[in-house]
């Protein structure tokens, strides 16, 4: 469908959180998806709007087009991260995050872990039709191929997601508050039996830190292992409030009013299977307010 609207200004306004939904599900990063975002809109306002026939399809094309640039400059310095490396955390409005099944999964933490594995043709034809729907003549602009390679890379990049996204059994988002609020009194508490029975036999917890001191550097698995971690994590001072980042319930840690650390969990058949922490103060930089996101 063709959309036309205003002028420059009004017509990137108004399609800006699709345009940062794309450019974040690529990157992975808050940060540089609104530098994507900046970057694109000085590109955008030289634009001759008269030439423009379908400006969502044009902008998506012209966000793609900056993030994969973004995005291969940035892979040396992913390369060379100490620890395994996640996402910046995206906290989401609580509205978004459960109208939306399709987009609460390709925002999550679990999706974009595996996305991180795919080169970044792939990544952003995945993303670009698999989550939005564009059509492959449309995405072929926007990598700069035949449209026939770009079914080709579809179909590619969709096997090594399937492949490499674990099957899991969501619960409904009161369960999910529910069982979060359960593993907070727990960790809180020191409830070792009580955090083991919220955690999955083969739980783990993926920690990104940013190679700071002290800061796991492996994931820790087991459910026994994971909650003596977590209770040897807790010290006084501590402040925790339950909010939802990347279409998950989220636990957001803060020490002296700052944000020390997010975590992500992912629930399956009433128990946690995944603990995303991110303890990295840059990427817990942009953890500021929740963020508009749309398909």
């Amino acid at each position: 469908m063709t959309i036309q609207f205003g002028d420059h200004a009004e017509r990137f306004t108004l399609l800006r959180p699709l345009l940062f939904t794309i450019a974040y599900e690529i990157l992975g990063s808050v940060t540089e998806s609104d530098d994507v975002l900046q970057d694109s809109y000085l590109r955008w306002a030289q634009v001759d709007l008269a030439a423009v026939r379908d400006t969502k399809s044009y902008l998506a094309q012209l966000v793609t087009r900056q993030a994969l640039k973004a995005q291969r400059a940035s892979a040396r310095r992913r390369e060379a991260y100490v620890g395994p490396w996640l996402p910046e955390p995206l906290l989401l409005d609580d509205r978004d995050a459960s109208a939306d099944v399709v987009l609460a999964e390709s925002v999550s933490m679990a999706m974009l872990v595996v996305l991180e594995t795919l080169t970044p043709d792939e990544r952003a034809v995945f993303v670009l039709h698999d989550v939005f729907g564009f059509e492959y003549s449309e995405i072929s602009e926007a990598v700069g191929k035949s449209s026939a390679a770009v079914r080709q890379i579809a179909h590619r990049a969709r096997e090594h997601v399937h492949a490499r996204r674990r099957r899991f059994d969501p619960v409904d988002s009161g369960q999910a508050a529910e069982i979060t609020q359960q593993f907070l009194t727990a960790a809180t508490t020191g409830d070792m039996s009580g955090l083991v029975a919220l955690l999955a036999p083969d739980v783990v917890t993926i920690a990104d830190g940013g190679g700071a001191p002290g800061a796991a550097r492996r994931p820790v698995v087991g459910a026994e292992r994971v909650a003596g971690a977590i209770i040897k994590g807790m010290r006084p001072g501590l402040r925790f409030e339950i909010v939802t980042a990347n279409g998950a319930p989220a636990i957001a840690v803060r020490a002296d009013d700052h944000l020390v650390a997010l975590v992500t969990l992912e629930i399956s058949a009433g128990r946690i299977t995944r603990l995303y922490a991110i303890a990295n103060p840059e990427k817990l930089a942009a953890v500021d307010a929740p963020r508009a996101v749309t398909r």
